[in-house]
């Protein structure tokens, strides 16, 4: 028989656990009918001044903004019955261009459960999904989560902790973006850096394209390009800088990988590693990070170097650990590996050959 009072307390966390999946839909929503944005443009106003800025069913945004009220996503008068986001909320919830804007994480969280049958699948024969193979929120989905933190950081942090890169950027350098999605990093790379070059490479033809639109609306496209390659494959050599962000963990062969980046980079060249921050061991990730990364890489990153590799993919794992990514870089020839910075969310390597 169990415990009553650690029933009780396992339900309690199981209730939390379960209003925050269901809140996570009504984000998702919000955020693609722009409920949110209308918020933020309106200020304290009523369910009908809402549904009408956002051009929506009266009924149903009632019904949002009293979920969003719950869950404290806003804040609702009862003397006046007006909803309204405070500032931490609207530079959360509204503004993409904030450094605090999160809401592109539940697009991603969207995305594993519209693949759960597909990826139930895979458990039990041990085939891969590929990043190719997967709902499109979890494309846009990645864009707008990562580009905050790429905003915040990219330049104002990562670069400068890497020996003598900055000055090579601003005075005029090849750089390559591998993995590099719809090109949020290459984008702010070559507008951070307009003396440099940037190339961005990536296997998802689709995600390219999207690149090639984001560069040109940013004014950049005429110094950051994008082509459809592989981090195995991707063409060019004597790169000053690669830049790897969230995404060698999920390649079947990680050290195939960085072998070729090796030959790529110019031998006083530079690999920036962004990879999620994990401790070396289990034990040490049982906490809120990772829980976050563990749960998205049974989804995506585990299935995606089990569709590269078959059974002989790497499988790092979103929360590979230092040690682990230090014996793929020794293994692919690299002769330096440091850890040059770190956020809650991220360790940043500086690999040298």
């Amino acid at each position: 028989m169990s415990d009553q009072l650690t029933v009780e307390e396992f339900t309690g966390k199981f209730a939390t656990d379960l209003a925050a999946v269901l809140h996570g839909a009504t984000v998702v929503v919000g955020d693609k009918l722009g409920l949110y944005r209308a918020m933020a443009d309106l200020g304290p106003a009523t369910p009908a001044e809402v549904a009408t800025a956002a051009g929506c069913d009266e009924r149903y945004v009632q019904e949002w903004l009293n979920a969003q009220a719950a869950s404290e996503y806003c804040h609702y008068d009862p003397a006046t019955g007006r909803y309204h986001l405070d500032a931490t909320q609207r530079a959360c919830l509204a503004d993409e261009a904030d450094p605090a804007f999160l809401t592109g994480g539940m697009s991603v969280a969207s995305s594993i459960h519209k693949d759960e049958e597909k990826v139930g699948a895979a458990f039990r024969t041990g085939a891969g999904v590929g990043w190719h193979e997967h709902h499109d929120d979890l494309f846009t989905g990645t864009e707008r989560f990562f580009r905050p933190g790429y905003v915040a950081n990219l330049t104002t942090s990562w670069i400068p902790a890497l020996e003598g890169v900055e000055a090579k950027l601003q005075a005029g350098a090849r750089i390559a973006d591998v993995g590099c999605g719809h090109g949020a990093s290459s984008v702010l790379l070559g507008g951070a850096y307009p003396a440099s070059t940037v190339a961005g490479f990536d296997y998802h033809k689709p995600s390219i394209d999207v690149a090639r639109k984001r560069a040109a609306d940013a004014g950049v496209a005429d110094r950051v390009t994008f082509d459809a390659a592989s981090a195995a494959d991707f063409p060019g050599e004597g790169y000053d800088l690669v830049c790897i962000f969230d995404a060698l963990h999920d390649m079947g062969d990680p050290v195939g990988a960085l072998r070729h980046i090796r030959s790529a980079l110019d031998e006083d060249g530079t690999l920036l590693l962004v990879e999620p921050n994990a401790a070396d061991r289990v034990e040490d990730n049982i906490h809120l990070v990772g829980r976050i990364f563990y749960s998205a890489s049974t989804f995506i990153c585990t299935p995606g170097s089990r569709d590269q590799g078959g059974a002989d993919a790497a499988c790092l794992g979103a929360q590979a650990g230092e040690a682990r990514l230090r014996d793929v870089a020794k293994a692919a020839g690299f002769t330096r590996f440091r850890r040059a910075t770190e956020t809650p969310f991220n360790l940043v390597f500086e690999l040298r050959p």
